[in-house]
């Protein structure tokens, strides 16, 4: 069990302006009732997304990309060109590429046990090994990586064409739990155990685990770490920091998810289950 050391509980305050007089309020909400038009007059409007978010739905490119073609005047819609950014389409809409109908693709998401020496950026035109080449022939929807863990990191990773859920999972307001299983080249000092608890500060400020512990208390040269920071190669510089070095970096949750069962290198779609914990934001 790792040790808590989370702190007492925080909240939001909130404060009410006592000096706001209800007439003011009155004349507000008087205003905007003459403002907003009827209710009717909007009935569609919840079915309409932006027209890059769309073409980046259908797996064609990323919504950078679409902005592209857009203004390059590549995308029609019901037959007439559309040029301006912050467009917005109904789904139901004819929207073509070059003249090809575009569909928005189905969603895909998979569990990967990364294995060592491959990289999760992408992009990178130099990489000789990258995530995608392990679920290459997964589906034929294009598919990335959810945040990123470096070359020498292995254990949980999720891969997935859902840009939303992507969003939500890596954002810092919303900072998912992961544990890692650290091995280090020497014992771990119990006061430099305590340091990392208690947190310690970095280049880049403070950063404080929400709980860490000992592995095998034979074997104190293993810790369990949890954090919910998303700062890059955050674990390894927390212990660089000390004066340890990392000899594996193992990361076995990531937002509900763990690798039980699934072995390195190896994949797995998820459940619809595990979907719609992820989506609800079941998970710390």
């Amino acid at each position: 069990m790792l040790r808590n050391t989370s702190g007492k509980k925080t909240g939001i305050k909130t404060s009410k302006n006592p000096r706001v007089k209800k007439t003011k309020a009155k004349e507000i909400i008087t205003e905007k009732r003459k403002t907003v038009p009827p209710k009717e007059n909007f009935k569609h409007d919840d079915k309409l997304i932006r027209l890059n978010k769309y073409i980046a739905g259908t797996g064609l490119c990323s919504r950078r990309e679409a902005d592209e073609f857009i203004k390059a005047g590549l995308i029609t819609v019901n037959n007439k060109i559309v040029s301006e950014l912050g467009s917005r389409v109904n789904p139901s809409d004819d929207i073509k590429y070059n003249g090809e109908r575009l569909r928005e693709e189905r969603k895909v998401y998979i569990l990967l046990n990364k294995p060592k020496d491959y990289i999760t950026t992408v992009e990178d035109s130099h990489a000789k090994k990258t995530v995608l080449d392990l679920v290459r022939h997964a589906c034929s929807e294009r598919i990335y990586p959810v945040g990123r863990l470096d070359r020498n990191t292995t254990g949980v990773l999720l891969l997935t064409n859902d840009g939303e859920l992507t969003k939500k999972l890596t954002h810092p307001k919303f900072n998912k739990l992961k544990i890692y299983h650290v091995y280090l080249n020497k014992t771990l000092k119990g006061r430099d155990l305590e340091k990392i608890a208690e947190g310690i500060t970095l280049e880049d400020g403070l950063i404080k685990a929400d709980a860490i512990s000992y592995v095998d208390p034979n074997d104190k040269k293993q810790v369990g770490i949890e954090i919910h920071s998303g700062r890059n190669r955050i674990v390894r510089r927390i212990f660089e920091s000390l004066e340890y070095k990392i000899l594996k970096l193992d990361r076995v949750y990531f937002a509900g998810l763990t690798k039980k069962g699934l072995q390195r290198g190896k994949w797995r779609f998820l459940n619809d289950k595990e979907i719609s914990m992820l989506k609800m934001n079941a998970f710390k």
